[in-house]
């Protein structure tokens, strides 16, 4: 890969290939098929976020458990895949995650600034 390619193009050309690979082309979707997607991708992303759990010792009972950072890694690269997916059904590139993600790390600094001391996500209307 050269070192001028953006990293997070990168992985969004990567997944978009898998996808149409397996027979999934999220930029043909119609809105039936956007539903059918995020729900997979969601379940499939709580899935992995479950594997992810059981790399950790959560089990304060039981002695015998050993974190497996390894696993818990790929596990984490997992999610990757799929939120990359829900991104792509959603209409979302590399850019627009980025864009939007920035945004919302602006607005949970000033959150956090202004004490977050009220539950109102009126404010993530604004984004995007």
């Amino acid at each position: 890969m050269s070192e001028s390619k953006d990293m997070l193009q990168d992985l969004f050309d990567k997944q978009m290939s898998l996808n149409q690979r397996i027979g999934v082309n999220p930029p043909e979707m119609n809105e039936e098929e956007q539903i059918k997607w995020i729900l997979n991708y969601t379940r499939a992303a709580s899935q992995e976020m479950a594997e992810l759990i059981d790399s950790v010792p959560w089990k304060w009972w039981a002695k015998y458990q050993e974190f497996d950072v390894q696993n818990a890694k790929i596990e984490v690269v997992d999610l990757f895949h799929f939120l990359i997916s829900l991104a792509q059904v959603l209409g979302m590139d590399a850019s627009d995650v980025h864009d939007l993600y920035n945004q919302k790390n602006k607005l949970n600094f000033k959150r956090q600034d202004d004490g977050y001391t009220v539950k109102d996500e009126n404010d993530n209307r604004d984004l995007g």
